[in-house]
């Protein structure tokens, strides 16, 4: 089994020829995946488990939700950025610019110039872009704020809980669903390496391949959580990212793949 420190303690026993990354293809050539394929002479495949489906106009006003009550907006996701402003598209609801936004990270924070202008809003975001340092900066601006989550069905309540016990205000705003995608014709194509992003990708699997059998299937997960809910489904976990020596799966990839080669 896999440690939970680290990488498996498992060497690779057999040549790795294909790798299904489950997500979408990179949209520029010059993805790291595709340095990776060429200088270990590897196949990478990409297709998304997941599909996420944005809740209806209809479906959200029966949350009974007014946005423009709300003076700070949570964003976990560049999906949450997405949906939020749909529905506010949607509803033609226009949102204070003296709304506050706080993100996991300045990726999600920069994301936010596709619908304001960034530089007349008041945007926040952690500073290593994990939870807690999310709500570290939160906690240093929660003073009056009554804050909005925009989340999907499947979500962890972390941010609620924290909001509760600094008794703020808050509402949790389910604006899409993540959903699995018929995966079995691309896995039964026989991979020798298949990577995880969410545990919702795990989930599609599972609901793909109810009797699941990895065998000699390498797995790759990316986040505490996605290591989590492999080794919950009862799955050997191989390769593990983010680590210190291998901060994104491209790095913890090659790192394993040096190690079959080294073993040969």
């Amino acid at each position: 089994m896999a440690s939970k420190t680290g990488q498996s303690n498992q060497v690779p026993t057999r040549k790795i020829r294909r790798i299904l990354i489950s997500q979408p293809r990179p949209e520029s050539e010059k993805s790291p995946y595709f340095d990776l394929a060429k200088n270990h002479g590897v196949e990478i495949d990409f297709y998304p488990f997941i599909r996420v489906e944005g809740v209806s106009a209809k479906e959200f006003r029966k949350q009974r939700i007014d946005i423009q009550q709300y003076t700070a907006v949570i964003f976990t996701s560049r999906n949450a950025v997405d949906h939020f402003f749909r529905i506010c598209d949607e509803l033609k609801v226009k949102v204070s610019q003296d709304c506050k936004y706080f993100c996991i990270t300045e990726a999600v924070a920069l994301y936010l110039q596709k619908f304001i202008l960034y530089r007349k809003r008041k945007v926040f975001y952690g500073a290593d872009g994990t939870l807690k340092s999310l709500l570290d900066v939160i906690a240093k601006h929660k003073q009056n704020e009554k804050f909005l989550i925009p989340c999907s069905d499947q979500h962890k309540p972390d941010i609620e809980e924290f909001l509760e016990q600094h008794h703020c205000q808050y509402a949790t705003a389910m604006l899409y669903r993540t959903v699995s995608n018929d995966v079995r014709e691309v896995v039964g194509k026989g991979y020798d390496v298949i990577v995880f992003f969410s545990p919702a990708g795990v989930k599609s699997l599972l609901e793909n391949f109810p009797n699941f059998e990895q065998n000699g299937t390498y797995i790759g997960a990316f986040g505490a959580n996605t290591s989590q809910a492999v080794e919950e489904a009862g799955l050997r976990l191989d390769i593990r990212a983010p680590l210190p020596d291998a901060p994104s799966m491209v790095s913890a990839l090659d790192l394993y793949l040096r190690k079959l080669n080294q073993k040969k």
